[in-house]
């Protein structure tokens, strides 16, 4: 456990000093919501709610919390695990016996804490189909039906999974013959006074008194944004700062959920590997700075949550933001600061001459790619294609990711042309390459699929460039591909400002397919098709 943190004496005006680029009243911003001992000391609104109209935010105005949700969520199943109905231990197959294997053999344990291994739907519609198809959960979850294979052994690894928690969603509706909103509603939220918090499945319905999402348009403004799937257990909460404070009281006493639900949703899980994931069945176990917390972000397009405990003093911050340039986690990480003593001196960003130098590596037993880079003083990192990200120091020659980024274990160690790479305990050794340019796909140009999901996908060759179109059941997506080698290629999506960073393409030896690499997905692999006549 860390050191036992020393609470300040509350001084507003710090925590308004933190806010202040968000105050005003023009654009849009945050919501704030801090409390000490389950008592409010601070709520306050900064920014529009919507640029629609001249609304300014506050802490009673609904806001969506994203994968917040997930805690949730897992908690409505750990009540039927109370009544008997369940165990965190069964296979999902029990109670949904259509899925296909291995699905239906991984456990609700696993889902819950995100080491099932299995593919992320979610995340494979949005690099498949687009992020404007209209997808229900049922269609995607129909996916399950034929997927055959998995990222990893469960377990063995962790990776972040939406999909993961459309299965628990759907097991806890077909044990309790109940909608989750109707699960939510009347054994969690109604019975703790939270009565402007509910799910919300599309964002193209109204509701009341809830605030705008906005992304940014790259042009210096903003645009309007919504997720255009469905949105249940992984991320459909609309709640407000004020909701989100009775929450966090009720977390430091629970009366819905008995003490070993509770203690076993902040548990954090151990790995084949022996490490720990810092993710319990829904919740984040962390240090930040020396301190333990307990926490769940979550982010939508055009907005991010933070909702943060610091247990020991008793500090509760819950933060909402409307806008996509603007990080609720970052903003929660500085309240800590203003608000605590003796915490550890904050990481210097990574500055050495190794970790700065923009460098390319290539493993290959896993065919990860990671790309180091800078941008002025501060180094970043990109691991398969996704965004790149701060590094800070670890320790002697080494390096992890910047606190916001905390969630991912990932670690960086840079030797003379190779990369140390740990993820999540599971050491990889990448060798430095030199990029090759731009590139011509000619002689493997034409159609693949992928049998086992039913996705297409077609590589195209022109004077312009190279570029890969997917195709699933629902919709469709384009790439640029800019080749790193012969053989391996960043797919990069050509919506400007598209959440899908991108994702490396490799082609299998004797270019008879590909294997898609991305942020959540791993080797998903394309066989060369023959082209209809």
């Amino acid at each position: 456990m860390g050191q036992r943190p020393t609470l300040r004496a509350f001084d507003p005006k710090k925590i308004d000093a933190i806010f202040a680029p968000l105050d005003q009243c023009r654009l849009p911003g945050a919501a704030v919501g801090i409390a000490v001992d389950g008592v409010p000391v601070y709520r306050r609104g900064f920014g529009l709610a919507s640029m629609n109209l001249p609304v300014l935010l506050g802490p009673a105005i609904r806001m969506r919390i994203g994968s917040t949700t997930k805690h949730m969520t897992a908690l409505a199943f750990l009540l039927l695990c109370e009544e008997g109905r369940a165990t965190i231990d069964d296979e999902v197959g029990k109670h949904l016996p259509e899925l296909n294997d291995p699905t239906r053999r991984i456990t609700m344990r696993h889902l819950l804490g995100h080491t099932s291994g299995i593919r992320d739907i979610v995340q494979l519609s949005m690099f498949m189909h687009g992020i404007d198809a209209r997808l229900s959960d049922a269609e995607m979850l129909d996916y399950y039906r034929t997927i055959d294979d998995v990222e990893f052994a469960p377990g063995e690894s962790w990776s972040y999974n939406n999909g993961g928690y459309l299965l628990v969603t759907a097991v806890i509706e077909r044990l309790t013959g109940q909608s989750l909103e109707e699960v939510l509603s009347g054994r969690i939220f109604r019975p703790l006074g939270m009565y402007d918090t509910q799910l919300q499945r599309w964002d193209n319905e109204f509701l009341p008194n809830c605030a705008a999402p906005h992304m940014i348009d790259g042009k210096g403004g903003f645009t309007k944004a919504v997720m255009a799937m469905e949105l249940t257990g992984a991320g459909g909460v609309i709640s407000t700062m004020d909701d989100m404070l009775r929450w966090l009281r009720h977390m430091e006493s629970p009366v819905v959920g008995s003490a070993a639900t509770w203690e076993l949703m902040k548990n954090s899980q151990r790995l084949g590997n022996g490490s720990f994931s810092g993710y319990g069945t829904g919740l984040i176990v962390d240090r930040y700075r020396g301190v333990d917390t307990l926490s769940h972000p979550g982010g939508v397009f055009g907005g991010n949550s933070q909702m943060i405990r610091v247990p020991a003093a008793k500090l509760d911050i819950t933060i909402a933001v409307n806008r996509a340039d603007a990080n609720a986690i970052e903003l929660a990480n500085r309240v800590i600061d203003a608000c605590i003593d003796g915490l550890e001196a904050e990481p210097a960003a990574a500055a050495s001459e190794a970790a700065a130098s923009p460098a390319i590596y290539l493993s290959e037993r896993s065919g990860r790619v990671i790309q180091l880079s800078s941008l002025g003083a501060m180094s970043l990192v990109s691991v398969d294609g996704g965004m790149p990200m701060p590094i800070v120091h670890h320790q002697a020659g080494a390096w992890r990711l910047a606190p916001m980024f905390s969630l991912l274990k990932y670690l960086f160690q840079v030797e003379e042309g190779w990369l140390r790479f740990s993820d999540f305990g599971n050491e990889d050794l990448l060798e430095q390459i030199q990029p090759s340019g731009p590139g011509r796909v000619v002689a493997r140009a034409g159609k693949y699929e992928c049998e086992a999901i039913g996705f297409t996908a077609r590589i195209v060759d022109e004077e312009d460039g190279a570029r890969l179109e997917t195709h699933g059941r629902h919709g469709r997506a384009q790439y640029d591909l800019t080749a790193l080698t012969a053989d391996v290629w960043h797919a990069k999506s050509r919506v400007p400002l598209s959440p899908i960073a991108g994702m490396m393409l490799t082609f299998t030896e004797g270019g008879a397919g590909f294997l898609l690499t991305g942020e959540r997905m791993r080797r998903l692999r394309f066989e060369r098709a023959e082209e209809q006549s």
